[in-house]
């Protein structure tokens, strides 16, 4: 867990302090932990924020293009709701955001801004809230905790949001664990995902979903990989889901037989996600036959190898205050 602790994380000129906040990815479900599984994934968003005199707010790559900047910017907005909470106004924010996470696509980009936002300025103002008390408002924000708790604390992370409470406990994934995802062309926003879902649902289907997700967590926390074939089935939102994105269903079918441990819608989607034991040598076998199953359906997609991030969101001490952001992660952004 790389939250700022005693350290201030500020960098920059005297009366002028920046502050440089790096946030991982995150892929939510992982099948049965509907709104409760959480894993942090190594590909990133970096934010930089300072006090200023005058609001400006500057964006780097094509992830960011439609992304506002004024102050209906989300950086922007959960920054104010740390300044309230704390009791202080810094109504003026210098604010620039790279990210390598792309826009609705199933990978937590809004929960890496948000939480990025809150560790940031809670670092520029000393760090006068807590972690405990930033996941609460990160909860709040997203209204569910898996994504924001895997971006903040890293691993895999089981949590609940009651609308009033948030808790979570921590997993760190062995090394052994590859993750692939399969990012369809398109997007496909939240807000039309959860429309499919029915307000009720069977009690066989939430009884199915208890038993996959407590089996799930067990195969992690005892390292039984070989029961996340098992596990990693779903009976809430996927058999919903699975008709807005072509060829979802053949691949949580069959991609086990290619190779997968498991395989999940990540988040709301359309990304289609593969857990991979790196061991056994069959990457370009699975990767293959995501890519040619979306193909046949008409759906262009591109794959990228992850692994599980084991570190969450974390305050930089090393970047140079006086060149532009983008300059500072040259050497760190995917190509």
């Amino acid at each position: 867990m790389s939250l700022p602790g005693s350290g201030s994380g500020l960098a920059g000129g005297p009366g002028s302090p920046k502050v440089y906040v790096k946030v991982p990815a995150s892929t939510a479900n992982l099948g049965p932990g509907f709104d409760a599984l959480g894993m942090a994934l190594d590909l990133y968003a970096w934010i930089e924020m300072g006090i200023a005199s005058t609001t400006e707010i500057r964006l780097y790559g094509d992830q960011m293009n439609g992304v506002p900047t004024d102050k209906s910017n989300l950086v922007y907005k959960v920054a104010q709701q740390v300044f309230d909470k704390a009791g202080i106004a810094h109504p003026e924010l210098d604010i620039a955001m790279y990210s390598d996470i792309p826009l609705t696509r199933g990978l937590g980009s809004s929960a890496s801004a948000i939480v990025g936002a809150l560790v940031a300025a809670n670092a520029l103002i000393g760090n006068k809230l807590s972690p405990h008390e930033l996941f609460q408002m990160a909860s709040a924000l997203e209204k569910h905790p898996d994504n924001v708790g895997a971006s903040l604390f890293g691993g895999l992370t089981i949590a609940f949001w009651d609308g009033e409470r948030a808790e979570y406990l921590r997993i760190v994934p062995e090394d052994r664990l590859d993750v692939l995802v399969a990012i369809p062309r398109f997007q496909l926003s939240t807000e039309k995902a959860r429309h499919v879902l029915p307000e009720q649902v069977p009690m066989k289907d939430a009884v199915f979903n208890i038993g996959h997700a407590s089996l799930l967590v067990a195969a992690f926390c005892s390292g039984r990989y070989d029961m996340i074939r098992h596990a990693m089935k779903d009976a809430l939102h996927q058999p919903y889901r699975a008709p807005l994105i072509p060829g979802m269903s053949d691949i949580l079918e069959r991609a086990e037989e290619h190779g997968a441990l498991g395989v999940a819608l990540s988040g709301a989607g359309p990304t289609l996600l593969a857990l991979v034991d790196g061991k056994e040598g069959r990457g370009a076998e699975l990767e293959r036959f995501l890519l040619d199953t979306l193909r046949d359906r008409g759906i262009e997609a591109d794959t990228m190898w992850l692994k599980p991030c084991a570190e969450g969101a974390a305050v930089l001490s090393h970047f140079d205050p006086n060149v532009p952001l983008i300059d500072n992660v040259k050497g760190n952004v995917r190509t």
